[in-house]
């Protein structure tokens, strides 16, 4: 019986996600077809691979030997379409986590140039806060994350996108003065992100060590909190180039104050010596449609 690709594949990614049905999932196909390849692939090899005991999965000690030769395997098949310049051959499917912040920018551009590299690649999109792609990025949920710092946890693989720098805004029927000072901000609720965010943490921290009572209003949806400070419901320090638009049209009005947080600062993040090459080429275009972005 000969290996195929499609075996290695199973073998690496059961590996990889300790689980029969997460391999399956993540695969695009079902569980019992995971256990056929990963037994022809011992058959095949003349050696057990991997145990199952009440749901868990773990490693031979030959089955860790040869996990390496088949990452090669797959590596080297991805080297030989590279080679080809054949992207076309390119499929399967791109697990994608991005924050919200991205979708606001410069996600669209994104997208389009990927499907253009790439015409066969499925892309499979998560939204949500840094934090907790950060979580599905080292459990393997996604394959590649853009977000924004800080981090708990390394990824061996990062490219710098450089940051997106706040500032306040305001409704222009709040009446707020152009210059402001603290208590001019606290005079009305200040709409942030959620409470485990870096914006929240920064703002709360502020106004706390000035001593000035203010009332905080989190939301996990930045747009949520652009439309509210645009009704003139609080005011908020968001990116700039969220709020580009509304302050063209007159919605909103720039506050100026003598403290903004911290920039965001963006990164695609993505695990280097475990996955497949196309996730690094997806980040780096992700780099080329963010500095696209900054030019128009």
């Amino acid at each position: 019986m000969r290996l195929n690709l499609k075996q290695l594949e199973a073998f690496v990614w059961v590996a990889d996600l300790q689980s029969f049905r997460g391999a399956a999932d993540r695969l695009g196909t079902t569980q019992p077809n995971i256990s056929a390849r990963i037994a022809a692939l011992e058959q095949a090899l003349g050696n057990v691979l991997m145990t199952r005991d009440a749901g868990s999965v773990q490693l031979t000690s030959k089955g860790r030997d040869l996990l390496v030769h088949a990452r090669r395997v797959l590596d080297a098949t991805d080297a030989l379409v590279a080679a080809a310049d054949q992207k076309a051959l390119i499929d399967g499917t791109l697990r994608l986590g991005v924050t919200e912040m991205i979708v606001h920018t410069w996600l669209r551009d994104y997208l389009r140039r990927l499907k253009e590299t790439y015409p066969n690649l499925s892309v499979e999109l998560t939204v949500d806060l840094s934090v907790n792609l950060e979580a599905m990025l080292a459990e393997r949920r996604i394959d590649l994350a853009i977000q924004n710092g800080p981090f708990t946890r390394m990824a061996t693989g990062e490219i710098d996108l450089g940051a997106y720098a706040l500032i306040w805004v305001a409704g222009r029927d709040l009446g707020l003065p152009k210059i402001a000072q603290i208590d001019d901000l606290a005079a009305h609720p200040i709409l942030t992100h959620a409470r485990d965010t870096q914006l929240f943490a920064q703002v709360a921290a502020h106004f706390a060590a000035a001593k000035v009572p203010v009332r905080l209003v989190p939301s996990s949806n930045l747009a949520a909190c652009l439309h509210m400070t645009i009704d003139g419901m609080g005011v908020a320090s968001l990116p700039a180039a969220m709020v580009s638009d509304a302050l063209a049209r007159g919605d909103l009005v720039a506050v100026s104050y003598d403290w903004t947080p911290a920039p965001l600062h963006f990164f695609a993040r993505y695990d280097a010596a475990k996955s497949a090459r196309i996730v690094g080429e997806a980040a780096a275009v992700a780099l080329a449609a963010k500095l696209f972005d900054q030019k128009r």
